[in-house]
C-alpha cells in the first residue's frame, strides 16, 4: 500500500476535535500531528471531519439483498457484492452481517435454512479479496424454530462469528408484545389469510413450549464454543434483563422498553438501539422510542438495522441532541468495536486500523467525501 497523509481535518476522537493531519502507512495510522499544515502529497481535507470507520453490529440488510422481494432468490455473488459495496458507500468499513440460524420449514409461514451457505459464499469472496469492507458474522439463533441446534453446529471457530443473539419472537411477547403489530408485518409479507395467521401464530407459540429452553440453553453455548460475544434480543422487563445477565450477556440489542434499558444499565449491559428509530422519531413496532433512551443516557450504540445510511445520519442527529459529537460518533464507532471485542478499530490513534470517513456537512447533512478501509479508499 502507498503512504497516504490526510492534512488540515477536525479529527474527531473520543473525547475531542483537533484540527490536524494523519498519515496511514500499511493499512494503519502511523502518525498523527496537530495544525493546519498541508504537507507537499498530501490530501488537503479543507477542515472536513475525519472520523473512524463505522462499525455495524446488526444489519439485515445482507437478506434483503438476497431476497429483495419474498420469495426472490437474489444470485449470491452478485448481492454479497452490492451489499460490500453499499456499506463502503455509507462509511461502514466493519460489519457484523445478521444471518438467521433456526429454520421453521413446517408451516405456511415457514422459514428455511440459508445462514451456512450464505457464510461460506461471503467467506469465499473475501478469501478472493473481492470485499473492500471487513466482514464478521453474526448468528441470530431464532430459539422459537425447529433447527436451531443442527444449524449452529454446523459452524466452526474459523467462520469468524462474532455475535451469536439470542432472538425470541414468539408472538405476544418482546418484539411482538402487540398481536397486531405481528398481524401486520406477516400477513403482508408471506400473503396469509386471517386463518392462516391464526395457525402461524399457534405453531410459533408450539414450538417456543417445546424447544425454547433447549435452544437458548444451547446457544449460550455455542456462542462459547465460537468465541462469540452473546447478545440479547428485544428484552421487554427487568427479568429478561435479569436473564440475559445470568447468561453473561453483555450486549442488549433492541430493548423495548425503559425498564428493560434501565436494568440493562445497571447490569453493565450495553444498549443498541436502531438508527431508523432514531431518524423516524418511534419504533415501528410501537416499542419505546430511541431518542427516550437518548434524552434519559440510556443509549450507548447505534445499529443501521434494516437501513444501512441510517447509521451516519443518526449519528449527527445524536451529536446534536447532546451537544457533543465525539460522544455521538463513539456510539457507531468506538463502542461497538468494544462490545464486540475489536481492540484495533473504532477510534483514531497510532497503530489503529487505517479505517477512516471524511465528511462534510451542508446544512446539517453529512456528506461523505471519502472512506479508507486498511488505508485503502473504497468509498
Amino acid at each position: 500500500m502507498t503512504d497516504l497523509i490526510l492534512a488540515n481535518a477536525e479529527i474527531v476522537f473520543e473525547d475531542t476535535v483537533m484540527r490536524g493531519a494523519l498519515t496511514l502507512r500499511e493499512g494503519q495510522i502511523e502518525s498523527i500531528t496537530p495544525g493546519r499544515a498541508v504537507p507537499p502529497g498530501a490530501l488537503d481535507c479543507d477542515g472536513d471531519l475525519l472520523i473512524p470507520g463505522l462499525i455495524e453490529l446488526h444489519t439485515d440488510n445482507l437478506e434483503r439483498h438476497i431476497e429483495p422481494r419474498p420469495s426472490v432468490d437474489w444470485p449470491h455473488a452478485a448481492a454479497i457484492l452490492a451489499h460490500d459495496g453499499e456499506l463502503a458507500s455509507v462509511g461502514i468499513t466493519t460489519v457484523f452481517d445478521a444471518m438467521r440460524v433456526g429454520s421453521i420449514p413446517n408451516s405456511k409461514g415457514r422459514y428455511l435454512k440459508y445462514a451456512r451457505d450464505l457464510a461460506s459464499e461471503l467467506m469465499g469472496l473475501r478469501a478472493a479479496g473481492a470485499l473492500r469492507i471487513n466482514h464478521y458474522l453474526h448468528l441470530r439463533a431464532e430459539v422459537c424454530s425447529e433447527t436451531l441446534e443442527a444449524e449452529l453446529a454446523e459452524f466452526t471457530p474459523e467462520d469468524r462469528v462474532g455475535i451469536v443473539s439470542l432472538m425470541d419472537h414468539t408472538p405476544g411477547q418482546r418484539q411482538f408484545r402487540d398481536i397486531t403489530q405481528l398481524r401486520t408485518y406477516v400477513q403482508k409479507k408471506r400473503q396469509m389469510n386471517d386463518a392462516e395467521f391464526e395457525d402461524h401464530v399457534a405453531h410459533l407459540k408450539t414450538l417456543r413450549a417445546a424447544n425454547g429452553d433447549r435452544h437458548e440453553a444451547a446457544a449460550v453455548a455455542e456462542a462459547s464454543r465460537l468465541g462469540a460475544v452473546l447478545a440479547s434480543h428485544d428484552d421487554t422487563t427487568a427479568a429478561h434483563v435479569q436473564t440475559s445477565a445470568s447468561y453473561g450477556i453483555s450486549l442488549a440489542e433492541f430493548p423495548t422498553t425503559v425498564e428493560a434499558a434501565e436494568a440493562c444499565q445497571a447490569q453493565g449491559i450495553k444498549v443498541m438501539m436502531g438508527a431508523p428509530n432514531l431518524i423516524r422519531g418511534g419504533s415501528h413496532s410501537g416499542n419505546v422510542a430511541a431518542h427516550e433512551l437518548a434524552d434519559a443516557g440510556l443509549l450507548d450504540i447505534l445499529s443501521s438495522d434494516y437501513v444501512p445510511s441510517s447509521l451516519m445520519t443518526a449519528a449527527f442527529l445524536l451529536a446534536d441532541l447532546w451537544d457533543d459529537l465525539p460522544r455521538a460518533i463513539a456510539t457507531v464507532t468506538a463502542s461497538p468495536a468494544r462490545a464486540a471485542g475489536l481492540a484495533d478499530r473504532g477510534r483514531i490513534g497510532e497503530g489503529l486500523h487505517g479505517d477512516l470517513v471524511r465528511i462534510a456537512r451542508i446544512e446539517g447533512t453529512p456528506v461523505i467525501r471519502g472512506v479508507w478501509c486498511h488505508g485503502r479508499q473504497v468509498g
